[in-house]
């Protein structure tokens, strides 16, 4: 105590008690939610779950996720967009789905911000999405040679130098 005076062993206190009292505020806080009769928030709830039925015995078809970008000659050979091959870089996502036996009258599907949800009498797929995407922009095509749907979708990008559209 000799090295520091009563007017900073003063100020330590004060210090010491403004920070107990700022946790118990957080504490109170934290009472507050668990005194909720809500066992989650929206936020934790994932988007599309409402659409899981365990009960429902419709296999999943088979399908990819293929990311696209649009490159020019200038991207291709010179490097001069400051393009790269990332999915960060990219502007569309192909969704092909494998409907054996389905035909495309039979094919409901919706689409949200981070979740695809498909059915048929046959299938079911709940997909969550590996980014956001434009739910209203995109496009769906069934092509009946090969029983398979192709959905693309725009990507949800921020503006950046490399995303300026």
């Amino acid at each position: 105590m000799d090295c520091f005076g009563v007017s900073s062993f003063q100020n330590l206190q004060a210090l010491s008690a403004l920070l107990s009292t700022r946790q118990d505020d957080d504490d109170d806080g934290e009472e507050t939610q668990k005194n909720s009769k809500d066992i989650w928030s929206e936020e934790e709830v994932a988007e599309g779950s409402q659409y899981d039925d365990l009960a429902d015995p419709r296999p999943q078809p088979e399908y990819d996720i293929i990311l696209k970008q649009r490159v020019g000659t200038e991207d291709l050979f010179l490097g001069l967009s400051g393009k790269d091959p990332s999915s960060m870089c990219c502007e569309s996502m192909l969704v092909k789905i494998k409907l054996p036996d389905t035909k495309a009258t039979e094919v409901v599907l919706d689409v949200k911000e981070k979740f695809l949800d498909l059915r048929t009498p046959k299938y079911k797929l709940g997909l969550h999405l590996p980014h956001p995407i434009h739910s209203q922009e995109g496009k769906a095509q069934f092509f009946s040679e090969r029983e398979e749907l192709e959905v693309t979708l725009l990507l949800k990008r921020s503006m950046d130098f490399i995303n300026i559209q």
